[in-house]
């Protein structure tokens, strides 16, 4: 059938919508890979009571913003969402999806423009995370779209060069037949200058060590590079795996240095760290700009980005982690007066003691933060609250309690850290 294009959500794809019946107006229709105003040929692959998903079989009439993809593997691989249109577009894209869900689930209109911040749009990936096949034959990729086959690829635009360089040598090693059975996952990780990698490498249950540190050993002869190689194992419980990995071989370095102007910080194999290698600089300015007073608290800290940064404005910063890799990288890159702490936020918040803090940086995962931790970081009390984003829908959520306890909006951030992806990272400033 033929449907129009309404508009772009977040997720990727275009809503479109069934012709209305005698039951009510059309359900909506999501389709990936098209863009606003584009008439399409559509086949349904999917009916729900209240949406359809469908795929688009030809574009009829192609938005002026259409452009022929860069990568060969787009449309296939899961990974990217947005190849078909300019750079331009794809921000002017998510700056209105960002708007839309805030109207929609918060709803809030804006009254401070939103600041664009761009990123070169190839090659921005520090960290990059391969599945490994090895029967029939060897193969390195991701998962194809909507799928958990395995696609090959055997370059990856969006990630550094050097894990391009990477990724090519680990090739010739699977063509070789030299990478030892139960590997899973092979992920990279660049640091700054994109001059040293750091391999982490997840195996089966069960895989032998031995095979797997002879391998890790010689791994460095491929590319100078590489710092190090850290494999790890999902333990196993009987017949049940645990989701807390052991190491079965290490070989060179565990964790590789990255250079910010703010820092230099210690980032272990299993730590997060933001993986635009571009904009790190940018978003720490963005997340400390125009702070300062007694005491900060860093929550979601992280290996220490943001409360690092915070230390030379505030005699006092707390910086709570959950993660035992992270905390202790958070511990290691700590300054003097930064305390260390690891816990849950949640639990942190329960019994905060007499903290009055001045500046609250929260940085939660794609879920956001959750009605109890929006309560408890009211009853903080802090003036100030910095939100970093990487769900449109999860901050939407959490603005509504924030923003009805007493606080305002200052400045919003769209900072792209994912060219090509329809994911988004925001910056909200809050004060009351």
């Amino acid at each position: 059938m033929q449907l129009t294009i309404e508009k772009l959500v977040y997720g990727g794809d275009g809503l479109a919508r069934l012709p209305a019946d005698d039951h009510g107006p059309g359900k909506a229709v999501f389709v990936p890979f098209v863009l606003e105003g584009e008439t399409v040929e559509v086949s349904l692959l999917e009916q729900k009571r209240s949406f359809a998903r469908g795929q688009a079989e030809s574009i009829l009439q192609p938005s002026s913003q259409r452009i022929e993809p860069y990568c060969p593997y787009f449309q296939r691989c899961g990974g990217c969402h947005y190849q078909h249109t300019r750079y331009e577009h794809q921000l002017e894209i998510k700056a209105t999806i960002l708007k839309e869900n805030l109207r929609r689930i918060a709803k809030l209109e804006l009254e401070t423009k939103i600041t664009v911040h761009p990123s070169p749009p190839w090659n921005y990936r520090n960290r990059t995370r391969l599945k490994v096949r090895a029967v029939p034959e060897f193969a390195l990729g991701y998962y194809r779209l909507n799928s958990h086959d395995l696609l090959p690829v055997e370059q990856c635009p969006v990630s550094s060069p050097l894990i391009n360089r990477a990724i090519a040598a680990f090739w010739e090693m699977g063509r070789a037949r030299t990478v030892p059975d139960g590997i899973q996952e092979i992920e990279f990780f660049s640091n700054a200058d994109d001059t040293q990698l750091l391999i982490e490498v997840s195996c089966e249950p069960g895989t032998r060590s031995t095979p797997v540190r002879e391998w890790a050993e010689g791994v460095p002869s491929i590319l100078p590079e590489i710092a190090g190689v850290v494999a790890l194992s999902t333990k196993s419980s009987g017949t049940h795996a645990t989701a807390l990995p052991k190491t079965i071989a290490v070989s060179g370095a565990r964790e590789i240095t990255y250079a910010a102007e703010a820092a230099s910080y210690q980032v272990s194999a299993g730590s997060f760290f933001q993986v635009n290698r571009h904009l790190i600089n940018d978003l720490v300015n963005i997340v400390t700009e125009e702070c300062s007073g007694e005491t900060a608290v860093d929550l979601y800290a992280g290996v220490g980005l943001f409360s690092t940064a915070l230390s030379p404005r505030f005699p006092q910063v707390i910086a709570v982690e959950s993660s035992q890799t992270s905390y202790a990288d958070l511990l290691y890159n700590s300054p003097a007066n930064v305390t260390a702490v690891r816990a849950a936020t949640a639990d942190f918040l329960r019994s905060p003691g007499k903290l009055r803090p001045d500046l609250v940086v929260v940085d939660p995962p794609r879920s956001g933060l959750g009605e109890s931790v929006v309560q408890s970081l009211v009853g903080l009390g802090a003036h100030r609250m910095t939100y970093i984003s990487c769900d449109p829908a999860t901050v939407s959520r959490d603005l509504v309690g924030l923003l009805s306890s007493g606080y305002r909006i200052e400045r919003v951030h769209l900072v792209d850290l994912f060219p090509q992806t329809y994911h988004l990272e925001s910056v909200f400033h809050l004060a009351r």
